[in-house]
């Protein structure tokens, strides 16, 4: 299992090849991570396809942009694909969700979109961080809860704009353990580690994430 988390940490320094300046903190993580939401997002709706491809792949490592495809939510959450691409990875909007930064992109794998879905339709129903988190609680415990891939990289892009942005990573590893993995369950060995681990939620933390 070391072998496998050597592997996955591989994966996430490849994704997080990108560094513009950062600000504060935003909400950054699939489930935010618990810090504080900024104001609401009113999200990229007016934009071309082709302005909304550059937008959402923006604060993606150059070498991944080409290869990375592009989608639109719906009301229903369902989507429409706006750039196809050749790796599994997919890029989205998220500013026009509640509590979101004004920018505010998510990529992760094709593979894991049913649990974006999911999410979405949580914080859709839910006006505040305590309801949302109540409706994660309530399917993990009642097995309703979907899976992400295993292995997906989860890369949150926020900030108040498109030149002042924060890249965060991590990798999603639903069951995992830190004894599974062979990594510890917190940062202080300044080191990657398992966070939510034995959930559907379990994912690797990177050192500066």
């Amino acid at each position: 299992m070391q072998v496998r988390a050597l592997t996955l940490l591989a994966i996430a320094l490849l994704v997080t090849g990108t560094a513009n300046a950062q600000t504060k903190p935003a909400p950054a993580a699939e489930h935010d991570h618990h810090e504080a939401p900024a104001a609401t997002g009113t999200g990229p709706t007016a934009l071309s396809d082709a302005d909304y491809v550059e937008r959402m792949l923006a604060g993606l490592a150059a070498n991944l942009r080409t290869a990375t495809g592009v989608i639109r939510w719906k009301t229903d959450f369902t989507y429409d694909t706006v750039k196809r691409g050749t790796n599994r990875l997919v890029c989205f909007d998220r500013a026009g969700e509640d509590r979101r930064n004004p920018f505010a992109v998510q990529c992760t794998s094709i593979g894991s979109l049913e649990r974006v879905a999911q999410n979405r339709k949580f914080r859709a129903e839910s006006k505040t961080e305590a309801e949302e988190q109540a409706r994660i609680t309530a399917a993990e415990k009642n097995g309703t809860r979907v899976k992400p891939e295993y292995g997906a990289p989860w890369i949150n892009i926020n900030g108040p704009d498109a030149k002042t942005l924060r890249v965060h990573t991590t990798i999603a590893t639903p069951g995992a353990t830190a004894a599974s993995l062979g990594l510890p369950d917190n940062n202080k060995q300044t080191g990657a580690w398992v966070m939510d681990g034995g959930t559907t939620s379990a994912h690797i933390m990177l050192p500066g994430q």
